[in-house]
């Protein structure tokens, strides 16, 4: 049913308005002479259609980032700390609160209250009390969607508050035009979603969640009598930031104005005027470095999926326009972060680093089949602060390239290996040292002026090796040998098919260039991240399939519609049977068996005590323990730790840190699993694992007798005779 309103003709409304608001504003000491012109020009202007975004408002609200539940907060983002909510979910004495305090008639006027401007010239020329306005609820609201419109100028938005006639009268002609289109109660739910309650706090979510940590439907009498005082002087009412005197004088004015609208008691303001002010100020997180707030450190992941953000089309034609999108978007954005992995791989590599510490552990879980990072965590705060950094250690960036991950990159020597046809059973009697065809000049690593690789450890190592023996006790010169047969360009090709980008200049030149000549790559001398690390090996686990790496889940816009972004984009890029062998190979180095009973050394026993369940992996030391790695993977999630020094990879971390960096990646590993359900690799075929049957080691020749070891001399017989009958 349609309401009954004031009908006020263009003309009358014009000419009164511009009467009062110039009486008002004359007041107030403007010069007569500007008084006039700008009144003479407003009136002029007076009948321009309303701006759009009156009836469709762009208001600013604040962005929210969630963990993969949905329910843990990480942080938001905003210019504008506000976020709207439908009049039902706002108590209804804060609605008549608001309305007591700022616009009594507000159901009875049609947008702009003559007698209360009338009211307002008396009392501001009489010097009654506060300065007054006379602005309606819906003139309030004009304004302030006129001075926050992200499509108007900066010059139009600061117009919108200036003190002027023009200004007053065309908020009175825009006002009644809206109450035309709007309910009251649209309008009011506008206004409380858009005023400003001090302390940083846009709208009545933002408010309540500021000063009292609750929701707006769970506001008292007294609390939503105090919020609605604040509209008037928010930065001067604020209990917080303001008077706190001041704040409880205002609320008693509004208790005495919500007893005089009939809305409560005399008694009832009386019991909330006695209440005790309790407040609960919440810190209301802005950005990636205000994750630490209740969270586990998710600030790098958090950079992680802002640098994500502003590569989205979706969210505006470039990255300025992306990133206001995410400070004003009021966008829900339910992040791939699992909150258990994230806090233990936190704890992790704090076991292992102190956060002062020069040394970083970096770290990354990956989900397989889905792209999905699950945590990135480091031993570093995410900041600008001391001990802080907010460089991209984990994922890489900007002037982080990343670290040698050493022998985790013989994974990608066999991928190509079985791909060109060979089999798991591919042998070779593995020396100390690998004479190659590069020229390596002379000095250590050199044999007669050729590279010469060698086995770190060649009592385990030496000897013949096939492909699971070979990864699990990581036979430098197996893998070696394993390149030259298949090619150094086809293993660079697979180690960049399944994700592993070259951020370093040289390392970027080479791949392009010189693929075929890099003989050292299988022994993991680029440089490379735990995220693209963690992704790599992933594509081994959800069996040949790569996904690019994603932080997000959901993302969904103000007005409840998805955001088609952050669908995992997924490809095959290994056959399901080659991908299978090497994670066979892989149960190796952990451990564990492989499904031909082929593993007869690891470098990494414990992570099958640590884990409990099938899992496979790989460790990696670059050259003179520079950094420590290791990566390991069960069919729901694959992790990846590199220990190193991120500002100098000439401080080597050392042998020893190998062991914490296993046990820190295992617990990872298993946190990530811990409650799904068991699930085991599959073996490949008959065919990839390829004729098993190693080679009889040589007989040792029977002992000699003392003769025949004197003529293995070359002495003559009668000598040998001569000899004997003397022992004899």
């Amino acid at each position: 049913m349609p309401r009954p309103r004031t009908p006020l003709t263009r003309l009358f409304t014009v000419l009164l308005a511009g009467l009062l608001a110039g009486l008002v504003l004359a007041v107030a000491a403007l010069p007569g002479n500007v008084l006039a012109g700008v009144a003479t020009k407003a009136a002029l202007g007076a009948f321009d259609d309303p701006p759009a975004a009156l009836r469709t408002p762009a208001t600013p609200q604040r962005s929210y980032l969630y963990a993969n539940d949905g329910k843990t907060l990480l942080t938001t983002f905003y210019d504008v700390n506000r976020t709207d909510v439908p009049l039902v979910d706002i108590a209804p004495v804060m609605r008549q609160a608001i309305v007591a305090a700022e616009d009594r008639r507000f159901y009875s006027h049609g947008g702009a209250d003559l007698r209360g401007i009338a009211r307002a010239l008396v009392a501001n020329v009489t010097g009654g009390g506060t300065s007054q306005g006379g602005s309606t609820l819906t003139m309030q609201y004009v304004r302030n969607v006129l001075k926050t419109d992200p499509s108007r100028t900066a010059e139009e938005r600061q117009a919108a508050t200036e003190q002027t006639v023009g200004r007053k009268v065309q908020e009175i002609r825009y006002a009644t035009e809206l109450e035309k289109t709007l309910s009251k109660d649209e309008i009011l739910n506008r206004y409380l979603n858009i005023a400003y309650f001090g302390s940083g706090a846009y709208g009545i979510a933002a408010a309540t969640q500021r000063y009292f940590g609750k929701t707006p439907a769970d506001l008292t009498l007294g609390e939503a009598a105090l919020l609605a005082g604040l509209v008037q002087s928010p930065d001067e009412y604020s209990p917080i930031d303001g008077d706190r005197d001041a704040a409880l004088a205002r609320r008693g004015y509004v208790l005495d104005s919500m007893v005089d609208t009939g809305a409560i008691t005399a008694a009832q303001a009386d019991q909330a005027r006695a209440e005790k002010l309790t407040l609960r100020p919440t810190p209301q997180p802005n950005g990636c470095a205000a994750t630490g707030q209740g969270t586990s450190d998710a600030g790098f992941f958090c950079d992680y999926l802002r640098r994500w953000w502003l590569g989205q089309p979706a969210f505006g034609a470039n990255a300025e326009e992306r990133e206001q999108a995410l400070r004003r978007g009021g966008y829900t954005v339910v992040t791939s972060l699992d909150p258990d992995v994230q806090a233990t791989a936190v704890e992790e590599a704090r076991k292992v680093y102190a956060d002062d510490n020069k040394r970083a552990l970096p770290i990354a879980a990956v989900e397989p089949g889905t792209g999905r990072v699950l945590a990135m965590a480091v031993n570093r705060e995410y900041g600008v602060g001391e001990n802080e950094t907010v460089n991209p250690l984990i994922s890489g960036g900007g002037s982080v390239e990343g670290y040698q991950a050493g022998s985790t990159f013989k994974l990608f020597t066999m991928l190509a290996a079985l791909e060109s046809g060979k089999t798991l059973s591919t042998g070779f009697d593995a020396p100390s040292k690998l004479p190659t065809r590069y020229d390596a000049g002379e000095g250590e690593g050199s044999c007669d002026g050729k590279w010469c690789p060698a086995n770190a450890n060649p009592e385990r190592m030496d000897g013949y090796r096939m492909m699971w023996d070979g990864f699990g006790r990581s036979v430098n010169t197996y893998f070696v040998w394993l390149a030259e047969q298949v090619g150094e360009d086809k293993v660079v090709e697979m180690a960049q098919r399944l994700g592993i980008t070259f951020r370093a200049e040289a390392d970027a030149n080479f791949a392009e260039n010189d693929a075929a000549n890099w003989g050292a790559f299988t022994l993991g001398v680029a440089a490379t991240t735990p995220l693209d690390l963690a992704n790599a090996y992933a594509t081994v686990a959800a069996e040949g399939t790569y996904c690019t790496p994603t932080p997000v889940v959901s993302v969904t816009a103000p007005d409840g519609t998805k955001v088609p972004v952050g669908q995992s984009s997924c490809k095959r890029v290994l056959s399901e049977d080659v991908a299978r062998a090497a994670t066979d190979a892989a149960r190796c180095p952990v451990g564990q068996q492989s499904a031909y009973g082929q593993c007869n050394g690891s470098t990494a026993g414990g992570v099958d005590r640590i884990v409990g369940r099938p899992v496979a992996g790989k460790t990696g030391s670059s050259e003179q323990n520079a950094t420590e790695t290791f990566v390991g993977f069960t069919p729901q999630v694959a992790v990846a730790g590199i220990a190193a020094n991120p500002d100098d990879p000439s401080d080597a971390v050392g042998g020893p840190v190998q062991s914490q960096v296993i046990a820190a990646v295992a617990r990872t590993i298993r946190t990530a699993v811990d409650g799904q359900p068991v699930r085991d690799f599959t073996a490949p075929s008959r065919e990839l694992a390829g004729d098993m049957r190693r080679p009889e080691p040589p007989r040792p020749s029977p002992r000699p007798t003392e003769p025949q070891r004197q003529n293995d001399r070359g002495l003559p017989p009668d000598i040998l005779r001569w000899l004997q009958n003397r022992r004899g």
